[in-house]
C-alpha cells in the first residue's frame, strides 16, 4: 500500500485510537483510484482484445492466430491444439478464448480451411475438442494477408518472439468478415458483407465513383436496410427468415436470421405458441446442411396470418444495431462503412506500392551482380588475383579491374559485391554461358521495364489485381441475403385471439377474466377494444383481466386501427330536448384511454339507434315520433344509404326537429362502400390499398387474384392484404375464369417446344401446367387473345426459315393439364413475340434458345416484361 501512496497520492492513512482489543487500524482512502486505474484497464480492453484496428480488420487474438498458423504452415493441417498452443507464445491469454476464437475464425469460411466436426453456425452446434480437429490457412489467406518484406514487427509480450503490429492484408477483411466486440465503455458490431461487392466497390472507389454497400449474412433470410446508416450508431437493420407456405397445413423455414440458430428459433416460436401469441400444432427440425424447418399449423388457421405472426413474435424476424468502431492510430473512431473500405482500399494500393518498389529494388540488385558477374568473368578480372598475397590486395585487384565498367554499371559497387565475386566458384567460370548470361540480364531489364509500367500506371495495376482476386476466389460468394423493403407488421393485426372478452352491463367492468357475465367475442391479449355508451360517448382501451367501462355501454368490440371499412350508423338527440340527428361515421384512429364523442357534446345528449357494421352495410329504419296535436304523421322510413359517410366529429343531418320515440330496424343493410381497390408493391411483395405499384383491379366479394410462376404453376389467392407471394412469381392479375392463358415451354427430355392455351381452374388449389421438373422450363406467357409469334427454323443445310405462327388457330383451348402441342418439329432457333393489340404499345421482345436449342438463354427478367402487358 506504500507504493501505492507513492506513485498515485492517493492513500491516506491515519491512526485512529485503539479498539477494545488494543489494535490500530487504518483508513485507506481511494480517490483517484478509478480514474487512473480503470483508465488503463479500459484503454488495454479497448486496444488489445475487443475492437479490430483498421488496417488489417483483425482483433490481437485473430492476427496471433493467423500469425501462429502461418509459423507452422508447410501445406498440410495442423491439429487445433497445436495451433493454439503455439499462440500462446504471442497471446497472454487462456487456451480456451483463443480456440474459441478459431472456430468463430474458421465458421467465416474465408481465412481457414478446416477437417473435422467445426459445429455448426446454423444450428448452434459446438465444435470439437482441439485434440480432434484440423486446420490450416487458405489459399485466400496465405495470398492476400502475408508479406514479410511489409510487415512492421514488435516483441511480444514476454519479449521472446516478434510478432506483426499488423497484416499487410491487401483485402477489405474487416468488412467481408464482421466483428463485434464489447470493451470497457465501448463496443463495436460491423456487419459481414459479401466478398465481390466489396471488390467491386474497392474497384469503383480507384475509379473515383460513388459506392454503395449492403451486409450479407451466410445464414441467407432477407434483410431491410433501408435504415442501415452506413454501420453508424442509431442506423437499423431488420433481418427475416424465408417462410414458405407448402399446403394450407404446413409452412417451412430455409433459411434464418442472422444472430440465430435454428435451436433459438424454434425456441422462439414454441414460446410465442404457448403464449397463445400463435396457433400451431407441431414443429419439426429436419436441418442437415441446409436449414429445413417444418412448422404444421393447427386447424382452422390461416397460413398468411400465421406468417406475418412469426414475423411479429419470434425469431422469425430480428433487429441488428450495427456500431461502425475502429482503432486507428491507437485511438478508437467511428467511421460508416463506406470510409472504412475507402482507408482499405487505399491501404491495398499503398501495400501493392510498396511491394512493387521492393521487387524493383531486388531485380534492380540482381542486374547489378548479374553485370558484375559478366565483366568479372568475361574480363578474365578473376586472374589479376592469382599474384596476390592477402586478402586486402586480392579486393583491391578487383576493385581496379572494374573501374573502367563502373560508368555502365547500374549501382554503385560495394565491397560486399566485390566478396561475393570472390566466392564464385571456378567450375561456374569454366561453364559460364554469355550468350545465357545476356538473355538473364534482358529478362531482368523487360521485368524491372514491366514494374517501372506498373508503378506509372498504379490504379490500372491495383483494379487488375482485385480483378484477379475476384476471379480466383469470388466463385460461390454470391450474394446470400436477398435485399428487400418489409412492410410493418401490426403485431394487433396478426396475434391469435387467444383470449375471450367478457362484459358486466350493470356494473361496467369489462374483461378477460369475467367468465361469469356476458361473452362479447374472442381476442389476443395485445388487442385495443373500443367502448361506446348510451350518451355518445367512447373511448379505446387496452384489454386486460378486468377494466372500468363505464356504465350504459350499447357496444363493445375489438378496435381495429385505421379501419375504413367499418361504419357506425346512429342516430342521436341533441341535448335534453333538441333535435333528432342522423349519421355515418367511421373512427380510424384515437388517443387510448382518451374521451370522444358521437354526438356534439351538449349535455344530456343520448343515442336512439347504433349499430355497428364491418363492411359499411346501410339499412333502412323505421322511426316512431312522440304524438303531439296537429303532428299528422307519426312514423316514417329511412334509408341509411342516402347519406355520405363522414368523420367521427361531424355533426350529422337532422333527421327529424320532433321528439323521436323509437327507432327500429326495418331492413338488412347492403355494403355502401363498392369494390376495393388493390395495388401490389413489388419492392415488399405485397398487396396495398394506399395506391403504391401495380394497380390490380377492383375487389369484391369472392374476386381473388392469379399468380403464376416460372416454375411453371398458376394459384389464386384471396385479396387480403396479408397474403403472402412465391419469389418467383412472374405474373399477378386480378382472377378472370373466361380468360385463356397461352403458355409456350421447352421439354428438353425430348428437345422440342411445345404451346399450349388453357384457363384457370376457379380452385385455391396449386394447378401445375408444366411438369414440374428440370427437364420443362417455361419459356412464355401470353395472357392475349390472339397472341401471334415468329418462329425461326434451321434446316440441315443450315437455311435459316421464319414460320408466323397464329396460336389462336394453331391450337384449341384445354384444360391445365393438357400437355399441349408442339410447335414444330425441326429445330428452333429464335422465338420472337409479335405486336398484337395489347403489344402495340411495347417493342418485340426475342427469345433466343440456347445451346443445342435448350432454353438457357432466357432470362427471368425477360419473362417478367413480356407477362406484364
Amino acid at each position: 500500500m506504500e507504493d501505492i501512496d507513492e506513485k498515485n497520492d492517493i492513500i491516506d492513512q491515519y491512526d485512529s485510537p485503539e479498539s477494545s482489543d488494543g489494535e490500530i487500524h487504518r483508513s485507506i482512502h481511494l480517490r483517484g483510484m478509478y480514474e487512473n486505474w480503470f483508465l488503463d484497464y479500459a484503454s488495454y480492453v479497448i486496444l488489445e482484445r475487443a475492437v479490430p484496428d483498421i488496417e488489417d480488420g483483425l482483433k490481437p487474438v485473430h492476427r496471433r492466430i493467423l500469425h501462429s498458423m502461418k509459423d507452422l504452415d508447410d501445406g498440410r493441417y495442423n491439429k487445433v491444439a497445436n495451433i493454439i498452443g503455439h499462440t500462446m507464445k504471442y497471446h497472454p491469454h487462456g487456451d480456451a478464448s483463443i480456440g474459441d476464437a478459431i472456430v468463430h475464425l474458421a465458421q467465416k469460411d474465408l481465412l481457414i480451411d478446416t477437417q473435422g466436426n467445426w459445429g455448426n453456425a446454423l444450428t448452434g452446434d459446438s465444435a470439437a475438442a482441439p485434440r480432434y480437429i484440423e486446420a490450416r490457412l487458405s489459399k485466400f489467406a496465405l495470398e492476400v494477408l502475408f508479406n514479410p518484406k511489409t510487415t512492421d514487427w514488435k516483441s511480444s509480450y514476454d519479449g521472446r518472439n516478434k510478432e506483426p503490429k499488423t497484416l499487410p492484408v491487401k483485402f477489405p477483411l474487416l468488412l467481408s468478415q464482421g466483428v463485434e466486440g464489447i470493451a470497457v465503455g465501448l463496443a463495436t458490431k460491423i456487419l459481414s458483407h459479401n466478398f465481390n461487392e466489396l471488390i467491386d466497390a474497392s474497384i469503383d472507389i480507384l475509379n473515383e465513383k460513388e459506392i454503395e454497400i449492403f451486409p450479407d449474412f451466410s445464414s441467407y433470410g432477407m434483410a431491410d436496410f433501408s435504415k442501415y446508416n452506413y454501420g453508424i450508431r442509431g442506423g437499423k437493420v431488420r433481418i427475416r427468415a424465408k417462410i414458405t407456405q407448402i399446403d394450407k397445413k404446413t409452412l417451412v423455414i430455409n433459411e434464418i436470421p442472422a444472430t440465430t440458430t435454428t435451436t433459438s428459433l424454434i425456441d422462439s416460436v414454441i414460446s410465442a405458441n404457448d403464449k397463445g401469441k400463435i396457433k400451431i400444432r407441431k414443429i419439426d427440425d429436419n436441418t442437415a446442411q441446409n436449414v429445413e424447418i417444418f412448422i404444421h399449423l393447427a386447424p382452422g388457421v390461416s397460413p398468411d396470418t400465421t406468417i406475418d405472426a412469426l414475423y411479429a413474435f419470434t425469431d422469425c424476424e430480428v433487429s441488428i444495431s450495427p456500431n461502425s468502431c475502429i482503432i486507428e492510430d491507437g485511438v478508437p473512431k467511428f467511421l460508416d462503412v463506406r470510409e472504412i473500405l475507402k482507408m482499405s482500399t487505399h491501404r491495398t494500393l499503398s501495400l501493392l506500392k510498396q511491394e512493387l518498389e521492393i521487387k524493383r529494388a531486388e531485380l534492380y540488385e540482381q542486374l547489378h551482380f548479374y553485370s558484375l558477374e559478366k565483366i568479372f568473368i568475361e574480363e578474365r578480372i578473376y586472374r589479376k588475383i592469382e599474384k596476390c598475397e592477402t586478402w586486402e590486395s586480392v579486393l583491391k585487384a578487383i576493385d581496379t579491374g572494374l573501374k573502367p565498367f563502373k560508368k555502365n554499371l547500374p549501382g554503385k559497387v560495394t565491397q560486399q559485391d566485390i566478396i561475393r565475386l570472390t566466392e564464385i566458384k571456378i567450375k561456374r567460370i569454366s561453364r559460364y554461358d554469355s550468350f545465357k548470361a545476356d538473355k538473364m540480364i534482358k529478362d531482368v531489364e523487360e521485368e524491372i521495364k514491366r514494374i517501372d509500367h506498373d508503378l506509372d500506371n498504379l490504379i490500372d495495376y491495383a483494379i487488375a489485381y482485385f480483378k484477379a482476386i475476384k476471379r480466383k476466389f469470388g466463385k460461390g460468394r454470391e450474394r446470400k441475403t436477398e435485399i428487400r423493403n418489409f412492410d410493418t407488421i401490426q403485431a394487433s393485426m396478426v396475434a391469435v385471439a387467444n383470449q375471450k372478452l367478457y362484459v358486466n352491463y350493470e356494473e361496467g367492468f369489462a374483461g378477460t377474466s369475467l367468465k361469469k357475465d356476458e361473452y362479447v367475442c374472442d381476442c389476443s391479449d395485445i388487442d385495443d377494444i373500443i367502448v361506446f355508451r348510451s350518451d355518445g360517448s367512447f373511448n379505446v382501451v387496452k384489454v386486460t383481466e378486468k377494466f372500468f367501462v363505464g356504465k350504459g355501454v350499447i357496444h363493445i368490440d375489438v378496435f381495429k386501427k385505421n379501419d375504413e371499412r367499418t361504419i357506425y350508423n346512429l342516430i342521436y338527440q341533441d341535448g335534453m330536448r333538441g333535435k333528432s340527428m342522423i349519421k355515418r361515421c367511421a373512427v380510424k384512429g384515437v388517443t387510448r384511454d382518451k374521451d370522444y364523442y358521437l354526438t356534439k357534446g351538449t349535455k344530456g345528449s343520448k343515442l336512439l339507434y347504433f349499430t355497428a357494421n364491418p363492411n359499411g352495410e346501410a339499412e333502412v329504419v323505421k322511426v316512431y315520433l312522440r304524438p303531439k296535436p296537429k303532428l299528422r304523421i307519426l312514423n316514417f322510413d329511412f334509408d341509411f344509404s342516402t347519406l355520405a359517410i363522414k368523420g367521427r366529429g361531424a355533426n350529422g343531418n337532422i333527421l327529424s326537429r320532433h321528439s323521436v320515440r323509437k327507432v327500429i330496424k326495418k331492413e338488412e343493410g347492403v355494403s355502401t362502400l363498392g369494390a376495393r381497390g388493390i395495388w401490389f408493391d413489388d419492392t415488399i411483395k405485397r398487396l396495398n390499398s394506399e395506391e403504391r405499384g401495380q394497380f390490380l383491379g377492383d375487389f369484391k366479394g369472392d374476386d381473388k387474384i392469379l399468380t403464376i410462376m416460372q416454375s411453371g404453376y398458376c394459384k389464386l389467392v384471396n385479396y387480403t392484404l396479408s397474403t403472402h407471394f412465391d419469389e418467383n412469381m412472374i405474373l399477378i392479375k386480378k382472377y378472370d375464369p373466361e380468360e385463356i392463358i397461352t403458355a409456350i415451354y421447352f421439354d428438353n427430355t425430348i428437345g422440342k417446344y411445345y404451346a399450349k392455351r388453357f384457363l384457370v381452374d376457379n380452385t385455391e388449389k396449386k394447378q401445375s401446367f408444366i411438369a414440374e421438373d428440370n427437364e420443362t422450363r417455361l419459356i412464355h406467357l401470353l395472357p392475349e387473345k390472339a397472341p401471334r409469334i415468329e418462329i425461326t427454323l434451321e434446316k440441315k443445310n443450315k437455311e435459316k426459315v421464319k414460320e408466323i405462327v397464329e396460336l389462336k388457330n394453331f391450337i384449341t383451348v384445354k384444360g391445365y393439364k393438357a400437355k399441349g402441342k408442339r410447335l414444330h418439329n425441326g429445330e428452333i432457333k429464335k422465338i420472337k413475340l409479335l405486336e398484337t393489340e395489347s403489344t402495340a404499345k411495347n417493342n418485340n421482345t426475342e427469345i433466343i434458345p440456347g445451346v443445342e436449342g435448350s432454353p438457357s438463354g432466357v432470362s427471368l427478367k425477360e419473362n417478367v416484361d413480356i407477362t406484364k402487358l
